[in-house]
């Protein structure tokens, strides 16, 4: 007779159910096996075939894994920061996030703006008009005809929670010039005692040539670039985020036009309720990440040898 708990579920000692748990950590393709991710079945049959128990269902596989919040079938990508300088550059955005530049509070006429660009934003004119959605979900038609794709090019003033943003059919250092120019030539900007552009490391503005061109079109001006592969750090990524889930999807557009002025439309009307983001992430996290990540590639040469 088998043992039950009052859920009526058969009992394992606790050694069995941790060694299973350990068996889900593991990388299967490490063991030889054909595939890259455990399913519960799949750790189920293993634990079987290496003699941890005798039978499981992969029910219970998922009940033990549940408890610790375990998802090997789960997976997602990262890149581990390469730029030597990485701290360094992200702090000093998190600073001026802050309110400060190399150590001093920012004044009354100092400014942070946060910019870049959202491109191929392509207009999918469906082949059925949208209809009614049944079970209050809406319904659109699944092929489309492609009436062409623009770049939406925007600026957030961190502070001032103010949105500016233009259309342009390619990015480029040229697109880039005109939308500083959208907010460089009307106040407060225009006489501000410093203007500090947030930027990544995009072809429009790249490398110190673009941080000497932005000042030589306008003296006041200062680019400050994210490190490479961090564009989280630029709170203009949020409002993109915004746009994608409340403007874009569906995408559903008869041309470019409607399109662009969809996305005007929708600026316009985010600008009359913006707040500043509440930015929580600090240097004080910072350091933390980078703390934890320094020994990875340690751990990784250790386990190459």
């Amino acid at each position: 007779m088998i043992d039950q708990d009052r859920g009526g579920h058969a009992l394992f000692p606790p050694a069995n159910v941790a060694e299973v748990k350990a068996l889900a950590c593991e990388l299967p393709y490490e063991r030889n096996l054909p595939f890259s991710r455990f399913s519960c079945s799949d750790i189920a049959h293993e634990a079987v075939r290496r003699g941890i128990v005798a039978s499981i269902s992969s029910t219970t596989a998922w009940r033990w894994l549940t408890t610790d919040a375990i998802k090997p079938w789960s997976c997602h990508s990262w890149i581990f920061p390469r730029d030597p300088h990485f701290a360094e550059k992200a702090g000093r955005v998190l600073d001026l996030y802050q309110g400060f530049w190399e150590g001093e509070p920012l004044g009354p006429k100092d400014f942070v703006i946060s910019a870049d660009e959202k491109t191929s934003i392509q207009a999918r004119k469906r082949l059925i008009a949208t209809a009614p959605g049944t079970n209050r979900c809406q319904r659109y038609e699944f092929e489309y005809k492609r009436e062409g794709a623009l770049v939406y090019i925007a600026a957030w003033d961190v502070h001032q929670a103010h949105l500016f943003g233009l259309c342009q059919k390619r990015s480029g250092i040229e697109s880039f010039h005109l939308l500083v120019d959208l907010v460089m030539q009307q106040e407060p900007y225009r006489s501000a005692h410093r203007v500090f552009w947030i930027t990544d490391n995009g072809s429009s503005h790249r490398s110190e040539k673009s941080v000497h061109r932005l000042s030589q079109w306008y003296s006041n001006a200062t680019l400050v670039h994210t490190p490479v592969h961090a564009s989280w750090l630029n709170q203009i990524e949020i409002y993109f985020s915004v746009v994608q889930r409340k403007v874009l999807t569906p995408n559903n557009f008869p041309s470019l036009l409607a399109l662009e002025k969809q996305l005007l439309k929708f600026q316009s009307y985010y600008n009359t309720t913006a707040k500043p983001f509440k930015w929580k992430f600090t240097k004080e996290d910072l350091k933390g990440i980078m703390k934890n990540i320094s020994s990875r590639p340690l751990q990784m040469a250790s386990s190459a040898a």
